[in-house]
């Protein structure tokens, strides 16, 4: 990791993590701890450097991150673009609230579901990068259909990420790695590089659980020819957020604007001091 005031990254870091909406369990959403956030986004940064990078879901923030941090100043390299693809309108638009109040124009976000087919116009990206449903109880179907979109959107000839659940104590995660480099040798990718047992996660049932960032890159000369369906195979789909949980939401809506970063008048009341109202009234 090259030399950065670690200081000024992790105040940075802490601006993104006040601005993102709360995690829903029921959808597999576990957030990254602060301190490997930090390592994670320069080593995005560094990665993607000059390039454009689009984002297969992104709970975590990374992309927030990468882009905040070379805005400030605290990183001297990322992405020239960086586009957000969520199914949480939630993410979505806290991604565009935070480009929008910090004037980073190369970040924005879409609404946009991996059930359905890549958009045409979703698919102009040199990188990808998914930390998806880490594929336990599905032998990493969920993870292969979040790369499969990562592919599709670099039009099958350039590099991507997966974050991906890594512990060697457990056969399950072993597996699953297994399963998802052999579905990337089959699309025409190779396992460029592997950075094991990397990420702690706010996971109260596996506080120890770490994952690995897993790098594919595309032959050369692979092929470029780009067929993006919708899935409706339900046995994909089985399992695809854990033990018996198939997809069955579309998106999740955003009710209400918040500021994530403050206690929302739904979360508390006020009780006063006694006497105050009468002497207020």
């Amino acid at each position: 990791m090259p030399e950065i005031d670690l200081r000024d990254a992790m105040n940075a870091v802490s601006d993104v993590i006040q601005n993102r909406p709360r995690p829903l369990r029921e959808f597999d959403q576990i957030y990254m701890k602060a301190g490997d956030m930090v390592m994670q986004s320069e080593f995005v940064a560094r990665w993607t450097d000059g390039k454009r990078l689009v984002f297969v879901g992104d709970g975590d923030a990374i992309s927030v991150c990468v882009s905040y941090l070379k805005s400030r100043e605290v990183l001297e390299y990322g992405p020239s673009k960086v586009m957000v693809l969520d199914f949480d309108e939630r993410i979505v638009n806290a991604v565009k609230r935070f480009a929008d109040k910090e004037r980073l124009e190369n970040l924005d976000a879409r609404l946009y579901n991996v059930l359905d087919a890549l958009p045409d116009d979703l698919v102009d990206f040199d990188c990808f990068y998914t930390n998806p449903p880490w594929g336990q109880y599905n032998n990493g179907l969920s993870i292969n259909l979040f790369v499969d979109r990562g592919m599709e959107a670099v039009s099958l000839s350039g590099e991507g990420l997966v974050v991906i659940a890594d512990d060697r104590e457990l056969p399950w995660p072993q597996e699953v790695l297994a399963q998802v480099q052999r579905h990337a040798a089959e699309s025409g990718f190779y396992v460029a590089r592997m950075q094991p047992e990397l990420h702690l996660y706010h996971l109260d049932d596996a506080p120890d659980l770490r994952s690995c960032n897993l790098l594919f890159r595309s032959r050369p000369g692979n092929s470029t020819e780009r067929v993006s369906k919708p899935v409706t195979d339900k046995l994909r789909l089985e399992n695809f957020y854990g033990r018996t949980k198939a997809p069955k939401v579309r998106y999740i809506r955003e009710l209400k604007s918040l500021n994530y970063g403050q206690a929302h008048d739904t979360e508390y009341k006020l009780e006063l001091l006694e006497g105050l109202h009468e002497r207020d009234s």
